[in-house]
């Protein structure tokens, strides 16, 4: 995977005040980019909401992943991220429960009524490079997660269109409820 000065990560791998066990990106926290490097958390820039638009970090440039000295830096925690510069907007479309309850209808309730508003949610996702390249009804796994297919009618080649199949768990939204 290519990599540069910016990077696209995930929204939740950054806390600014960070709960108990939380061994993702803060400031003054050092984390491992995975297959890249360490990089240690100097801040952060937001918005006029105050929603944070960037995170900045310093990278360590002897801890690449596999080479001597990369053992120096102990970490907890390691992080999925894609070249801001190579990555490539692609539609995702994170499937969820048809039924926000386990027996829809029960009773004389209209089972329509019972019906997960969030059963779909389709995002934009900074997805890298080589997957452009996927073919319809390529299977993969998206790290974290899950698995997914590319879209046998939607998509295109050099645009493929992501769908969720199965999700993956995620150890740290357990902890943090």
């Amino acid at each position: 995977m290519p990599f540069g000065r910016e990077l696209w990560i995930e929204r939740e791998d950054y806390m600014e005040v960070p709960e108990k066990k939380y061994f993702r990106l803060f400031p003054g926290n050092l984390v491992r980019l995975r297959y890249g490097f360490v990089v240690k958390c100097i801040g952060a820039d937001r918005d006029a909401d105050g929603n944070i638009t960037a995170v900045h970090c310093e990278y360590m440039p002897d801890s690449k992943s596999g080479t001597p000295g990369a053992d120096n830096y102990k970490v907890k925690g390691n992080l999925h991220w894609v070249s801001a510069e190579h990555a490539y907007a692609s539609e995702v479309r994170l499937y969820d429960r048809l039924f926000a309850v386990p027996n829809p209808g029960a009773g004389d309730r209209d089972f329509l009524q019972d019906i997960n508003p969030d059963s779909i949610r389709i995002i934009q996702a900074q997805l890298e490079p080589a997957l452009k390249d996927a073919a319809a009804e390529d299977r993969l796994q998206f790290e974290r997660h899950g698995y997914f297919v590319a879209d046998r009618l939607d998509s295109k080649q050099g645009q493929p269109v992501f769908n969720r199949t199965v999700t993956l768990r995620d150890s740290w939204a357990k902890t943090a409820k």
